[in-house]
């Protein structure tokens, strides 16, 4: 059965540090979702709230938080933590309590005040905690691991540093045009090479910052939006949220061990892929349909591996499809319109709900000088640690 949900509304806090709590980020883009929606926030049923786990209590309920921001008016609130996975996971609530009949509209928000330098696990001890382990028996950062990875790729595919850096100014030129980007200057290959080594090979401007920021959606059904007078909304036609499979024979987030493949076949696509897979399957449509797609670039070389993941090309290509120009705004297949994470930085339950808000704005073509030329189909990848996977598809 395939159901489409109606994007009424969408909104941003803009991204950067401001030294101010996640709620007011959150309620600033929930305004502007509900204004650009011609909604009262008491005509809203229901609030699903992507978490943060700093600010407060770890996993702070965020559902009620922003509800009581905005007023109370008696809605129904729901709270989701899936680490970077957060707010496609909150999306895929909302459009569940609207295909049941449970709700209609629903408002979808996500923010966060970030610390600054690179994620930490909270304090305490958690040995059954794959991402306190990391950090405690290895030492091993997020930036550590992008590097890692990175390596592999030029091991593996033959990535080089010069297609990395063409990842960057890529990203950083879209972003120059982002009015809510946290970074708006365009960079050369030379400049991302000249920056600091931070995790070799990766150097500064490979990977993104922490930021604060807040984005917000309004969901409905179709039949509502009708009722509301937008014929032809953008619609979520496709939310996945699937997990690895066992065995998993590729080192990824948190874990720092793989499983052994020696009397189970691996699975014949890997957790990243599988990811895009399932989206595409639920929508009925393939890579070859799509228009533009925004993807988790938290680093160059993910940025990358996303290509491959995702279909736009075979394995081993991405570097490839990214000299020929494919992966720009005038190529066949633009990525990360918005200026991507490298543009904005990590907002943890903002990012994946700011991903949906590039894709309808560009699907109304309304995306101004960024805007993708005929944009029809969109599609949205990240990942959560502890096997998050989370995929959007959205059409017009």
């Amino acid at each position: 059965m395939r159901a489409d949900v109606a994007v009424l509304g969408v909104g941003l806090h803009p991204w950067g540090k401001w030294g101010r709590g996640f709620v007011e980020y959150g309620a600033v883009a929930a305004r502007a979702a509900l204004a650009d929606a011609g909604l009262e926030w008491r005509a809203i049923a229901s609030v699903v709230g992507a978490n943060t786990v700093r600010g407060g209590y770890p996993g702070q309920v965020a559902g009620a938080t922003f509800a009581k921001a905005l007023g109370w008016q008696g809605a129904q609130v729901t709270s989701v933590y899936a680490a970077c996975a957060s707010g496609a996971q909150a999306i895929a609530a909302a459009r569940a309590q609207i295909l049941a009949g449970l709700a209609d509209p629903v408002l979808v928000v996500g923010a966060d005040a970030a610390p600054k330098g690179f994620f930490r696990p909270t304090g305490g001890e958690r040995p059954d905690d794959p991402d306190w382990l990391r950090f405690r028996l290895l030492g091993a950062t997020n930036p550590a691991y992008f590097g890692l990875y990175a390596r592999r790729r030029m091991a593996v595919h033959g990535d080089t540093l010069e297609d990395f850096a063409l990842v960057k100014v890529k990203n950083a030129a879209c972003g120059a045009l982002n009015p809510y980007a946290r970074y708006r200057r365009r960079v050369t290959a030379e400049e991302v090479a000249g920056s600091t080594v931070v995790a070799d090979p990766l150097r500064l401007l490979d990977i993104c910052a922490t930021s604060d920021g807040g984005a917000a959606l309004v969901l409905s059904s179709l039949e509502f939006a009708h009722r509301h007078g937008v014929p032809r909304p953008v619609r979520i036609r496709a939310v996945s949220t699937v997990t690895p499979r066992y065995p998993s024979t590729v080192l990824d987030l948190p874990d720092i061990a793989t499983d052994s493949a020696a009397a189970v076949e691996p699975p014949k696509r890997a957790f990243r892929e599988s990811i895009a897979r399932a989206a595409y399957e639920e929508a009925g449509i393939g890579p070859e349909e799509l228009s533009l797609a925004e993807v988790y670039d938290l680093s160059t070389a993910l940025e990358l591996q996303w290509y491959e993941d995702l279909g736009l090309c075979g394995q081993g290509e991405a570097a490839k499809l990214l000299r020929e120009g494919a992966t720009t705004p005038g190529g066949r297949i633009p990525v990360n319109a918005s200026g991507g994470l490298a543009s904005f930085g990590e907002a943890v339950p903002a990012q994946a709900i700011a991903q949906v808000c590039e894709l309808a704005w560009q699907l109304r073509g309304a995306a101004g000088e960024r805007q993708i030329t005929g944009a029809r189909v969109g599609i949205t990848a990240n990942q959560g640690l502890f096997g998050h996977g989370s995929s959007v598809i959205a059409l017009r």
